[in-house]
């Protein structure tokens, strides 16, 4: 357990005026705290927090950061109060000692909505000041190196979540080291098996290849110096994890794998890296495909670096990073290598401009706003934590990161939200193309929009990025909504006209209260859903009308329009049209059946369904007689001689003899009927019953496919669906 002193020592090693009485009484305090209280292991609790802050002066953090690590479990674990955490050591270590009691009670790992809400909690605690997470990581990474004394469930469950949590957090925001760390012991947990399988391979390939690495990096220092160029040149082996990650991601064996040695070259300036690219490209022949320039594009956690691999001493394949220092140092550390950290400030505009895994965190939480349900925002995120990234570009030189995978729909939410919802296309290159192509590193890419557009539900399966996916769900929930608030509204219209009173937005505004709706459309969409009745808004806004019509009038309403009993013989003046599934109303059509134009037809409303069109003389209306209210009036609306297609079913008797399917389908063909699907039944051996369902202009349009098929010697019967 690290002693008083040595936390003192560890601290003034890096920043000599730090308060050294502060950190001796938060030393103190945790002790008293803590008391005898013990760990799984048996050790002092206390030794848990202090672990924690000596993690934390490896990256070289603020005295603030150091106490709250060692204080971060007094409140949760003890009898100490945030006032009094307030009162002894400051407003702002007892900030981010209370940002740290509320991420404690957090369970990453639960069902997937408590866990969609805990990780908002998260992110939101950690966007108001960066150091919690940074603390959060150190406390994880000591917890996770003392899983061992877990129960065997608990430490599944913690390494999970450090997996798909924490670890790709922590390389969000550019922490490489903590990140391997977290990501090497919650492997070794979760696959014991695959650990120890690699690891023993890994040892074995160290001892047949000895000397390997000294040899290759004496082989770059010696080709940098004779160019005149001071590197220093470091070489390691690979991770078990980051080893097995691409096993399983390219499904290669381990004998497969080329390039298990990685080498980091470190100079002095920007310049001087590309001069160093140089020189071992001409050294050794470069991999094609493997150079990557992430200094003049870097990624979205602030990685600066240059990636190549090349052919090197005895045929090995060699992967290099050469970067400066200062890159280096962001590269291992990330956002706590920003001196805003070293000088103890968190001046979240400097910090916003500077750093792009602090800008990253930001858009993140902004989605908060956008009203996503809790799944919808962690499966976001976790889109956003574990992709790759590849660099596109507008006409204009913008340059947009996006993961790999993304297309160009991604692209166009990249650029703005409503660029997304009204794309119809894209140039790639120059060229037009798919929108959803999947983009390359490098590629220009220009949106082509169309007023009016909405974006269709099925491009959320198309889509990699979380921002694209939420707004396309959002955009439908939008368009749904307008559908059923449109609805709603005609058949307020109606309902208001045949009461005999005014309708107005003014005059239901005045009625949301005693609607308990908050707005307008709100009511409207309730209607049009089924979830509000008609006349509950009429007397929602009259209070002193009394309905005389009997209660299964809107029913018989309907019904004797569509029987031509209403004077003319057509529809009442009011009756909802009818222009088809495409329409701005949430229509669909009798499942068993359909109805196509000349049918006197009747509308059903199901809650959260819409309005399903029956033809009148249907069976399936029968289902709905004891519910009078769902019934309403509609009519068609469609010019003559519009092909607009709508759903029908017929069912046939086939003669069973070769050709008699190909008859059939010729009269459909020929009259201009486009068939949807067939099924067909062998009752007896000489016939087959064949059922056919396809869409036609109007009823006329029907029975001529319908006596055609009754002329044909090959259909001994044939009728139309109505259920």
């Amino acid at each position: 357990m690290m002693r008083q002193f040595e936390l003192v020592e560890r601290v003034k090693r890096y920043d000599p005026s730090a308060d050294e009485a502060l950190l001796n009484r938060a030393y103190v305090y945790a002790m008293v705290a803590h008391g005898n209280q013990k760990r799984a292991s048996g050790d002092p609790f206390v030794a848990h927090p202090l672990e924690v802050a000596a993690i934390l002066t490896d990256l070289r953090l603020d005295a603030a950061t150091i106490v709250a690590a060692v204080l971060h479990d007094t409140i949760e674990d003890t009898g100490a109060t945030l006032d009094e955490i307030n009162r002894l050591f400051g407003p702002e270590i007892g900030s981010l000692v209370d940002g740290l009691t509320k991420l404690k009670k957090l369970d990453l790992v639960s069902k997937q909505a408590a866990q969609g809400e805990n990780f908002r909690k998260l992110l939101l605690a950690i966007a108001a000041d960066l150091r919690v997470l940074l603390v959060k990581l150190a406390d994880r990474l000591h917890n996770m190196r003392t899983l061992g004394f877990m129960p065997a469930e608990k430490r599944r469950r913690i390494a999970e979540e450090t997996l798909e949590i924490y670890a790709p957090l922590a390389g969000r925001m550019g922490i490489q080291e903590i990140r391997d760390e977290l990501e090497e012991l919650a492997f070794k947990n979760l696959n014991p098996e695959a650990y120890e399988t690699i690891s023993r391979r890994l040892k074995d390939l160290t001892d047949r290849n000895h000397g390997l690495v000294d040899e290759i990096e004496s082989a770059l220092k010696e080709k940098l110096a004779a160019k005149g160029l001071e590197a220093k040149v470091f070489g390691r082996q690979k991770r078990v994890y980051s080893v097995w990650r691409k096993m399983e991601r390219k499904s290669l064996a381990f004998e497969q794998l080329s390039d298990v040695y990685g080498f980091r070259i470190l100079v002095g300036t920007p310049g001087d890296c590309y001069q160093a690219l140089g020189i071992v490209h001409t050294a050794w022949p470069m991999v094609p495909g493997r150079f990557k320039d992430y200094i003049s594009t870097p990624k979205q956690n602030d990685y600066r670096s240059l990636h190549t691999t090349v052919i090197g001493p005895q045929s090995q394949r060699v992967e290099l990073q050469i970067r400066t220092q200062e890159m280096d140092e962001i590269a291992e550390y990330g956002i706590a290598a920003h001196p805003l950290y070293k000088e103890g400030k968190t001046a979240g505009a400097q910090l916003g401009a500077e750093s792009r895994a602090y800008q990253w965190l930001r858009r993140t939480v902004d989605l908060l706003a956008e009203g996503d349900s809790p799944e919808e925002f962690l499966e976001h995120t976790k889109l956003e934590l574990f992709h790759d990234q590849v660099f596109c570009f507008t006409p204009k030189g913008r340059l947009i990161a996006l993961p790999r995978g993304a297309t160009a729909i991604d692209f166009a939410y990249a650029v703005h939200t409503d660029v997304g919802n009204s794309a119809v296309g894209a140039k790639i290159n120059g060229r037009m193309s798919p929108l959803f192509n999947e983009l390359q590193n490098g590629d220009e890419v220009e949106i082509v929009r169309a007023d009016g557009q909405l974006p269709p539900p099925a491009w959320e399966g198309l889509v990699a990025t979380g921002k694209a996916r939420a707004a396309i769900r959002r955009a439908t929930r939008a368009s749904v909504r307008r559908q059923y608030a449109g609805l709603g509204r005609q058949i307020l219209e109606r309902a208001f006209q045949r009461a005999g009173k005014a309708f107005s937005d003014d005059k239901l505004k005045g009625a949301l209260p005693r609607l308990a709706r908050t707005s307008i459309e709100d009511v409207l969409s309730a209607v049009g859903r089924g979830e509000m009745f008609s006349g509950d808004v009429v007397r929602g806004v009259y209070p002193d009308y009394k309905e005389e019509r009997r209660a299964g009038s809107e029913r018989d309403e309907a019904r004797a329009s569509r029987s031509g009993q209403n004077g003319a013989g057509g529809p009442s003046a009011n009756a909802i049209p009818i222009r088809g599934i495409e329409s701005d109303l949430p229509i669909r059509f009798a499942p068993n059946g359909g109805a196509v134009p000349g049918d006197r037809i009747v509308g059903i409303l199901t809650k959260g369904e819409g309005v399903t069109i029956y033809p009148i003389q249907s069976p399936a209306l029968a289902a709905f007689d004891n519910d009078p209210e769902s019934w309403i009036d509609v009519r068609w609306d469609v010019e003559p001689g519009e092909e607009r297609r709508f759903p029908s079913r017929l069912a046939l008797q086939s003669i069973n003899e070769p050709g008699s399917l190909a008859t059939i389908a010729q009269v459909i063909a020929d009259h201009n009927g486009n068939i949807d699907n067939v099924s067909m039944k062998r009752r007896t051996p000489d016939f087959t019953e064949v059922t056919i369902d396809l869409t036609v202009f109007d009823l006329k349009h029907l029975n001529a496919i319908i006596s055609e098929l009754r002329a044909k010697p090959a259909v001994s019967k044939v009728e139309r669906v109505l259920s």
